[in-house]
């Protein structure tokens, strides 16, 4: 910094100026300018040149600018000569009283000038050094204050440490002593109150022992909580001095309490007794004052033990006594209910039993009625006095219903019909079990198990009459003359039908024409008369052979049969007795028929058969429900076989054989019995009946109408034959048998029996039928066949024959043959 301050003096302005100059020289520029630069020395230059001339600018200065650089402006103020210039800088330094006249005094001078000019231009850094050393000495001395002022922090640091550390410690052990104050506390109050359970006991004993305790007062509950919280705090904790002899004594004090609770409650529930059998003594009372004897009376006693029972409730889980405890209150209970309802639900029983003693089912239907609502009634009045439920009242309430049981199954096991089995079925099942009960489950659980009970009796005794009803009145049935009077049966009531349709076709006539001669008709008369005239129709438009009264006893027994037992009985026992049934009744239809066909016309027989086994069909259709059985045979033939093998004389060397040909080990190896297993279905075998009676009757029909037509188509195609297969060549024509007249006469005849026997046979079919779809179904074979044997005895006339001879012959043609059949549907 000195050496810079000295160098800047040595350098006069000429220099500096040359140096300047060097900046910007062309050749070798020191500090070449850019072209941006240049362009702004340019444009101050330009701005320059119209800015006046300073007045305080050295005359040196000023001369040396050149005449076009002067303004006019600045021509007054330039002085006249040197001289004024000099007089005007003596002026401005002050001397212009002093002369130099000598080389000393300008030196002297020039001295004191440059002296006075070196302070100019240093006075302001000289300044501005008195400043900075102003600001040190300022620093210094906040410096040194700061360095006092820690110093005192580090003093009050430490004494505040020293001070913190001080009052930690104190804090530190004024904490444990409340800490330990603490734990001496909590010690006392756990040892205060575990004492307290067994402070308890005296108090305890003493309300107890007083002579005015009474388990109704309002301290007796209290006391009682508190003796249940005392024995389980000391059972809880074993490891307590004197732990059994405490216990014991609480336990002493629990059974004293539980004791005065049961002699209480039992007491109150004798006292309800007693009152009610000394009103009735017998035990025996009607309909009208049983609900307000036995219902009421226990209902208004309810409130004054069911505070104390609810407290004996919820204690039985916690402690084992009060569990003991309340079985024995509701054995009390219920040893009381009994005494009291079974005198009279046996009455009530008999009563109902002599009421309906020749109606089975109003008496099961009465009676379960009754023990309904007797179950009913128990089960509200034990909700009375307690809240939880036992098993007891169940085993209570199937003890009394069994009572019901007990006189009902001696009944049901003498019923013979199977209309009031089936109905007590239906009642147990249907209205008891599925109405009652489902809706009822909880509060007739002891009456369902003994309706089950009961239900199950009168199903094995249902299926028992069952087997016998089919034994006796289906496979043993033995038709009278009026069950076989076929066709006239259906002929009396076809006649039957027609009066009464020509009558009612005459009354309604009759009353259109009155209709129109009466102007007015209330509305009432009108809708009647509509509905007898639909009634009519409806009874009119039945067939009689659709009528239940014109089936074969047989048919319309199993049906009747099936219907009671379908929803009566399981399904795998039902299949067996359907199967059983279903055979019967085809026996017994086959037998019929075949006495139908011997007394009267084969078609009748056959028309019989099919007509029932349709409506058998028909009627089994809705049960939903297989009627295929599996059994179970036993087949003896292998051990028959091998018996005889070893009967054999020549296999007995083989008895002593030690290899596989041993003749016992081949016994027993090969004698073992087969099991074989089958199945039996009763609905493919009404069907396969069925079809078979269909063939049967259009192939019977077929032979009737155009037997002789068959016959000779057969002679035809056994003499073709024979001529294939080598014989002698054949004229049909000279055939004796196959004359044109011999042709004609079958023919004819075979037109006559149709034309005189299809309309009896279709009228027989739509008598025993009565169903068009039914006639076309089972006669459109019988058509079919006709006309197939017609048209070959065309295609053969035409190929055997001239036209001379069928002539003679003079075959119907296919178009007369289909207007016969068509004509006669």
């Amino acid at each position: 910094m000195a050496s810079t301050e000295q160098s800047a003096p040595d350098l006069t302005d000429k220099e500096t100026r040359d140096k300047l100059s060097l900046w910007d020289r062309r050749p070798d520029p020191m500090a070449p300018l850019t072209e941006k630069q240049t362009d702004s020395v340019l444009e101050i230059r330009a701005a320059a040149e119209n800015i006046s001339i300073p007045s305080e600018l050295p005359i040196e200065d000023l001369c040396s600018l050149s005449s076009r650089s002067l303004q006019s402006p600045f021509t007054a103020t330039v002085p006249a000569s040197t001289e004024d210039v000099l007089l005007q800088g003596f002026r401005t330094l002050q001397m212009e009283s002093e002369r130099i006249e000598t080389a000393q005094q300008f030196f002297t001078w020039f001295a004191k000038l440059q002296t006075n000019m070196e302070q100019d231009e240093n006075a302001k850094y000289r300044q501005t050094r008195d400043e900075l050393n102003c600001y040190q000495e300022q620093c210094d001395a906040i410096l040194k204050d700061v360095c006092a002022a820690l110093d005192q922090l580090d003093s009050l640091q430490k004494q505040y440490l020293f001070v913190s550390n001080k009052t930690g410690t104190l804090h530190e052990a004024c904490e444990q002593l409340l800490k330990k104050q603490a734990e001496l506390v909590d010690l006392a109050e756990s040892i205060q109150q575990k004492l307290s359970y067994f402070n308890e006991l005296e108090n305890i004993n003493t309300k107890l022992n007083s002579p005015t305790l009474s388990v109704n007062s309002e301290g007796f509950i209290p006391m009682l909580s508190k003796l249940d919280d005392c024995i389980e705090y000391v059972s809880s904790h074993p490891n307590f001095k004197d732990y059994p002899v405490y216990l014991s004594k609480f336990k002493q004090c629990l059974s004293k309490a539980m004791h005065f609770m049961k002699i209480h409650i039992v007491n109150t529930m004798h006292n309800l007794t007693s009152q009610l059998t000394k009103r009735d003594p017998m035990g025996l009372a009607n309909a009208d004052n049983a609900f307000t004897l036995y219902y009421v009376k226990f209902r208004a006693a309810a409130p004054k033990v069911r505070s104390l029972i609810e407290q004996i409730e919820q204690r039985t889980e916690k402690i084992p006594e009060y569990h003991q405890l309340l079985d024995e209150i509701h054995q009390c209970y219920l040893d009381q209910r009994e005494q009291l309802l079974s005198p009279s639900i046996t009455s009530t029983i008999t009563e109902l039993t002599t009421q309906n003693s020749k109606d089975h089912c109003a008496l099961v239907r009465s009676g379960c009625a009754f023990m309904v609502h007797v179950c009913q009634d128990e089960h509200q009045l034990y909700n009375e006095f307690f809240s939880k439920p036992t098993a007891k009242l169940d085993e209570l309430l199937e003890k009394l219903c069994l009572s019901l049981y007990d006189v009902l199954r001696p009944l049901i096991i003498h019923i013979i019909h199977l209309e009031t089995l089936s109905e007590l079925c239906s009642i147990l099942k249907t209205e008891m079990l599925e109405d009652h009960v489902h809706n009822n489950a909880c509060q007739l659980g002891a009456f369902d198990a003994v309706v089950k009970q009961m239900l199950e009796d009168v199903q094995e005794r249902l299926v028992y009459r069952t087997h016998i009803y089919i034994q006796t009145d289906i496979t043993g049935y033995n038709p009278a003359p009026g069950d076989l009077a076929y066709p006239e049966k259906l002929e009396m009531m076809e006649r039957i039908a027609q009066s009464l349709k020509e009558e009612q076709m005459k009354q309604t006539s009759q009353e259109s024409v009155f209709s129109d001669v009466q102007l007015e008709d209330t509305d009432g008369r009108r809708n009647s008369n509509v509905g007898n005239v639909e009634a009519a129709r409806l009874q009119t438009s039945i067939s009689p052979a659709d009528l239940h009264g014109m089936w074969y006893p047989t048919v319309r027994r199993t049906l009747v049969c099936l219907s009671k037992l379908y929803r009566c009985i399981d399904r795998a026992v039902f299949q067996g007795l359907s199967q059983e049934a279903l055979s019967a009744c085809i026996q017994s239809l086959l037998k019929a028929s075949d006495i139908i066909l011997k007394n009267k016309t084969q078609i009748d027989g056959q028309l019989f058969l099919i007509k029932h086994l349709l409506i058998m069909r028909e009627q089994i259709a809705p049960f939903h429900t297989d009627f295929a059985i599996k059994e179970i045979s036993l087949d003896l033939k292998r051990t028959r076989d091998a018996a005889f093998k070893i009967l054999n004389p020549k296999a007995v060397p083989k008895f002593f054989r030690l290899n596989s040909h041993n003749a016992i080990l081949e016994f027993l190896l090969e004698g073992t019995p087969e099991i074989k297993e089958h199945y039996i279905d009763s609905k493919k075998d009404v069907d396969r009946h069925l079809k078979f009676s269909c063939e049967q009757f259009i192939q019977q029909q077929t032979q009737i109408f155009v037997g002789n037509l068959e016959e000779f188509l057969t002679k035809v195609a056994a003499l073709k034959s024979m001529a294939v297969q080598g014989g002698p060549t054949y004229s049909l024509s000279q055939q004796p048998w196959a004359q044109p007249i011999k042709i004609n006469d079958i023919v004819m005849a075979t037109y006559r029996v149709m034309k005189s026997k299809l309309p009896s046979t279709l009228q027989s079919m739509s008598l025993y039928l009565a169903n068009r779809d039914t006639e076309f179904i089972l006669f459109k074979p019988v058509r079919n066949n006709i006309q197939q044997v017609f048209q070959r005895l065309h295609t053969l006339l035409q190929e055997e024959y001239s036209g001379e001879d069928l002539q003679i012959i003079a075959c119907p043609s296919m178009e007369q043959i289909n207007l016969l059949l068509s004509a006669n549907k």
